[in-house]
């Protein structure tokens, strides 16, 4: 009986044993296709997002991958310019959170002017905790940049519900892309590079905020994202291009927002600059938006246009009033004119091949396509 129990118990042993080496093995290849892993619980070679990215290597010509692991990640993120190549990757976007409390605002005249409490976490405050940093949760300056399964929040645009500029993100590098991330705050969430030869890929994300929350320059194609407004009379985006070759571009994607912006009176976007170009193509609009679609802002726009734009059921659109006469700032504002839609041919133009993969064959899909195959 004695020898019996024995043999079961090593035989338990062994099993044990080989399934602790069995996890081991798959940890470890997990972690082997990163350079570097985040863990605010020490298990990874970092604590801190920021410090995975300084450790990084500069001038990578081949994609640096940091894992973060679930946690909330409070911190300022910068990528410099020598880091290109940097891959950031979550281990679920509802649960890696970059996140920071700061916005851009200037000292008020009174105390009563800053009913938010935004002066207490503006990066102007000399005696606030987040004086002198730059003016974004996150900022990209490095080229090659991609992320995905992260979401990046500005938590004074979120908590305050009202303005200063509370950036979540802001990118200045060429070719970054973001594959199934969120991006939250109120007030200009996300600024693109001004830069018109500048590459942007968004896939299935979300983007939330209130006032020109997606805005800058460059070309972008957003394919597949929802774009979530939280005020009465939002504006989604609000360009400064010059001479881009497609500008802005909303593929597949959806207008929705709260019951507050569901009140018919959100517009697509407003013209910052320049000659900016904005494209809403196949967009399902969840909650009405304004009849006129659009709004003047500083500048005349060189297309702000939709195609086949639906409401929440599926029914077809009717563009016909929408704004196409713009006007701009000053005691003489300059008029002028753009299209407020776009033909079926033309809309066969903006393709990823088009606009991301252009002339050098640049192909982030590829890295979703290994997220996905995971």
């Amino acid at each position: 009986m004695t020898t019996y129990y024995n043999m079961k118990h090593k035989l338990l042993t062994g099993i044990l044993l080989c399934c602790a080496v069995l996890m081991g093995c798959m940890q470890r290849q997990t972690t082997s296709a990163y350079q570097a892993v985040v863990a605010q619980d020490g298990s990874g070679n970092y604590t801190t997002v920021q410090a995975a990215i300084d450790a990084a290597p500069d001038s990578c010509q081949e994609p640096w991958r940091i894992l973060v692991k679930n946690g909330s990640y409070e911190e300022q993120v910068v990528v410099p310019r020598a880091k290109s190549y940097i891959h950031l990757i979550g281990e679920d976007k509802e649960k890696t959170i970059i996140h920071l409390r700061l916005n851009v605002g200037g000292k008020p005249e009174k105390p009563e002017d800053d009913k938010t409490g935004f002066w207490v976490c503006s990066v102007h405050n000399p005696e606030s905790a987040v004086y002198k940093y730059e003016g974004a949760v996150v900022n990209v300056k490095g080229d090659y940049f991609y992320s995905e399964n992260i979401s990046y929040i500005n938590d004074y645009g979120v908590e305050a519900q009202n303005g200063p500029q509370a950036l979540a993100m802001k990118l200045q590098g060429d070719c970054a892309a973001f594959y199934n991330c969120i991006f939250r705050s109120f007030q200009d969430t996300w600024m693109t590079s001004t830069k018109d030869g500048h590459r942007l890929y968004v896939k299935d994300c979300f983007i939330e905020g209130a006032v020109d929350y997606f805005y800058g320059g460059g070309d972008a194609l957003l394919e597949n994202c929802t774009l979530y407004n939280v005020r009465d009379a939002s504006v989604i985006v609000a360009p400064c291009h010059t001479n881009p070759r497609f500008g802005y571009v909303f593929l597949n994607c959806k207008v929705d927002g709260n019951a507050d912006a569901a009140k018919g009176n959100v517009k697509l976007g407003r013209p910052w600059h320049n000659s900016p170009r904005a494209v809403f193509i196949q967009t399902r609009m969840q909650i009405p938006i304004a009849e006129e679609g659009w709004t003047n802002m500083g500048a005349i726009p060189a297309l702000f246009a939709e195609y086949d734009s639906r409401d929440s059921v599926g029914n077809v659109l009717d563009l016909s009033h929408r704004k196409t006469e713009y006007e701009g700032r000053g005691d003489s504002p300059r008029t002028g004119s753009c299209p407020a839609t776009i033909s079926a041919e033309e809309a066969k133009r903006y393709t990823y091949e088009n606009i991301i993969m252009a002339n050098d064959g640049w192909n982030p899909r590829l890295y979703m396509e290994e997220a996905n195959a995971q």
